[in-house]
């Protein structure tokens, strides 16, 4: 997995390639964690990830509810494979995809 981060202001976009999965995951859970404070707006973009897995899942979810507390976050470039796990474990409905 590949992590590329760009702020611009209180904006943070993360653009992740590769997969994220229980091996991969640790790494953006502790950048996230160090990157959010003073973000108003978290872009996820994940035009380049082609797996995501449930240890993937709880970090999207765990930054999501980071974010409810001091902005947003939006999802962007999904593709087809990620998007049908949104749907099938039914986070397409509590994310932001665009």
């Amino acid at each position: 997995m590949t992590i590329k981060t760009n702020k611009e202001g209180s904006v943070l976009t993360v653009a992740i390639e590769g997969k994220l999965d229980t091996r991969t995951a640790p790494e953006l859970e502790e950048m996230l964690k160090d990157s959010l404070d003073g973000i108003t707006k978290l872009v996820l973009d994940l035009k380049e990830l082609v797996y995501i897995s449930s240890a993937g899942l709880r970090i999207v979810v765990t930054a999501e509810q980071t974010m409810e507390k001091q902005g947003e976050m939006v999802i962007r470039n999904v593709n087809e494979d990620v998007m049908n796990i949104f749907e099938v474990t039914g986070f397409v409905d509590a994310l932001n995809i665009e």
